[in-house]
């Protein structure tokens, strides 16, 4: 079948008083984001790409916000799922990218860590996943800080 490539993206909305999660990485911080599980909207976007390439569908299809045992659930355990399933199929991955779109908090000192929950969770090196961020210049909802978004992309080798 030879090499396939998926595209993820997500976008969840601030969520004051809850815990910020991104790359698997736990912030400081008075707010997090909305959602399900543990709405880490980077790690989302990586498991849509990998589901992509795959022909899967989307992380909703496979962990749907209606069932309770996703409720508060680690991305990163979500992420390693996602993996299982791609073994399943003799996929390996070749590569994920991914870029986070935030105004705030500043998340390059943690890149590093991101990459290695990442490399981890979808049993890769770290040389194969890619984190980076940049800010949407202070237009529309991403850049009044009213949420977070993420691109992703992966590239999958199947038999």
């Amino acid at each position: 079948m030879g090499m396939r490539v998926g595209i993820g993206y997500d976008v969840h909305p601030r969520a004051e008083g809850r815990r910020l999660v991104l790359g698997g990485v736990a912030f400081e911080s008075t707010w997090g984001l909305a959602g399900h599980s543990d709405a880490d909207v980077l790690t989302h976007a990586v498991g849509d790409a990998v589901l992509g390439a795959l022909g899967l569908g989307d992380l909703g299809t496979h962990f749907p916000p209606s069932d309770a045992r996703w409720k508060d659930a680690s991305s990163l355990d979500l992420l390693g799922r996602i993996h299982e399933m791609a073994i399943r199929r003799g996929a390996t991955i070749v590569n994920v990218d991914v870029t986070l779109v935030a105004e705030e908090p500043r998340v390059s000192p943690h890149y590093r860590a991101m990459r290695a929950n990442l490399a981890k969770a979808l049993a890769t090196t770290e040389d194969r996943v890619s984190v980076k961020s940049t800010t949407h210049e202070k237009l529309g909802a991403l850049g009044r800080g009213e949420g977070l978004a993420a691109w992703a992309v992966a590239l999958v080798e199947l038999p």
